[in-house]
């Protein structure tokens, strides 16, 4: 199979499953608006925030060493063995750890839900440890029934606990945690974890090399939290959770993209760590990168166009400000598309230092920029700051990677994405029907005439599928 049909079938499954998880908080968006007041929305989005901030801190990265180390020992049983058990060693550890410093903090420190919290913080640590597994072994579908699971079980546990037994924030993070839950037990019992695991093969130098790979990566998932969501501390901080509450329902439309975005860089990642050391890499990763980006550009200036039309259809009135917000942040998604798929080169090449740098960077730009300006512009003041810190990121890495590996862009890309932008923003907040109409029109064409090399040969690929059923 080649390196472009490998990597399409791969987020092909990745995403029947990940759409579940990752796109599950818009598919509700209409549900939490009509349900939860603005503060309540914005007080459970504060908790997942610093629950994602604090699952990485409390493995120092694990499940990302466990996943590079498991794609590498996938035809060696015994050293699969070794990983599988010196992960469950160093997981447990730290789990324990943990849940002693919680309870002790906790005992000065009182909040709303601070034991269902721990609960989710220990499931959402099992359930990331585990899909980084599964996907490390290869087992792809087995990683996409999961999310599968994830998502279903979301949707139900929030129509019985929020819209049945109107238990607000309570119900919300109740059902996060328990289809999390879910999640992790049908991959512990599918993966038959258990056959793997023996603490008699504990290695001290393995994990000291599992934890050389993976702590440079916790300053940068901590440099990616406070670009991604330090904005909700802040503006909580100086304009109050229901300030927060809008900001949250303007950022579910760009996560969108980020989500999309995931979902390929699942495997993208992999494939980048197969292929880091071939002789066409140059040609494949620039290849990919043109390709991905876009696709992401023109998904990105659709959303926007398409915006006038949906926003009132899934959001509250109550929740109306936050369509001013929506393309900036969109903006920087499509900033954060060139990020990852460089991200993809340096874990492939192992150097997580670099990644952990060049977020550093971007996450101090996030915060002096949206301290310096959220009391003059308000909540713009999160958008331009998340955006400009992508921004810096996007420009710093291309230029950092250059020294490894030589990816080139088409002649041309870059001032065409900048002009489709600039036509559809100036749209977007002018609110007349009749241009948010030609803005779509202009954005559909557009669209099409950039991606129609890619359209045309996914639409040979499945006509050449139907056809090859038939005749067998």
């Amino acid at each position: 199979m080649s390196k472009k049909k490998e990597l399409a079938k791969n987020t092909i499954i990745i995403f029947a499953g990940k759409v579940c998880t990752q796109l599950i908080s818009f598919l509700l968006l209409p549900l939490y608006t009509s349900y939860l007041l603005t503060e309540e929305y914005g007080f459970v989005d504060l908790v997942t925030t610093y629950v994602t901030l604090i699952v990485p801190i409390i493995t120092l990265e694990l499940e990302m060493s466990v996943f590079r180390y498991l794609v590498d020992s996938r035809k060696k049983k015994e050293d699969t063995k070794k990983v599988f058990s010196n992960n469950f060693i160093i997981l447990l550890t730290s789990l324990l750890i943990f849940i002693i410093g919680y309870l002790i903090v906790t005992c000065f420190w009182k909040f709303d839900y601070q034991f269902l919290i721990l609960i989710d913080i220990v499931i959402c640590t099992f359930s990331g440890n585990f899909l980084q597994i599964a996907r490390g072994m290869g087992r792809t579908l087995d990683y996409a029934i999961s999310c599968i699971i994830t998502g279903v079980s979301t949707i139900l546990l929030n129509i019985l606990l929020i819209v049945v037994f109107r238990l607000g924030a309570f119900g919300m993070i109740t059902s996060i945690a328990t289809a999390n839950g879910l999640g992790a037990i049908y991959l512990f019992i599918r993966l038959k974890m258990w056959q793997y695991i023996d603490f008699r093969k504990k290695d001290k130098k393995l994990i000291k090399e599992m934890y050389q790979y993976s702590i440079p990566l916790v300053p940068n998932g901590i440099s990616w939290w406070i670009v991604n969501v330090s904005d909700r501390t802040i503006i909580t901080a100086v304009l109050g959770a229901a300030a927060n509450g809008i900001y949250a329902v303007s950022n579910k439309f760009p996560t969108i993209l980020s989500s999309l975005l995931g979902i390929f860089n699942l495997s993208w990642s992999e494939s980048a760590a197969l292929h880091i050391d071939s002789p066409d890499r140059d040609e494949f990763f620039s290849d990919i990168s043109n390709t991905v980006t876009k696709l992401f550009t023109c998904l990105g200036v659709g959303m926007i166009a398409c915006m006038p039309f949906v926003f009132p259809l899934l959001v509250n009135h109550s929740y109306d400000d936050a369509y001013y917000y929506i393309p900036i942040l969109v903006l920087g998604a499509v900033f954060n598309v060139v990020i990852c798929l460089y991200s993809a080169v340096y874990i492939a090449k192992k150097m997580t230092k670099q990644v952990a740098m060049t977020s550093i960077i971007g996450a101090v730009i996030n915060i002096v920029v949206n301290i310096g300006l959220v009391r003059f512009l308000g909540l713009y003041a999160a958008a331009i700051s998340t955006a400009v810190a992508y921004f810096v990121m996007m420009v710093y890495r291309h230029i950092d990677l250059k020294k490894y590996i030589n990816i080139t862009y088409e002649k041309g890309l870059l001032v065409k994405t900048v002009l489709i932008f600039t036509f559809a923003i100036i749209i977007y907040y002018q609110r007349n029907l009749y241009l948010d109409i030609l803005s779509l029109v202009v954005v559909v064409i557009y669209s099409f005439l950039m991606n129609k090399d890619f359209l045309i040969a996914s639409w040979n690929t499945v006509l050449e599928k139907v056809f090859k059923r038939r005749v067998h």
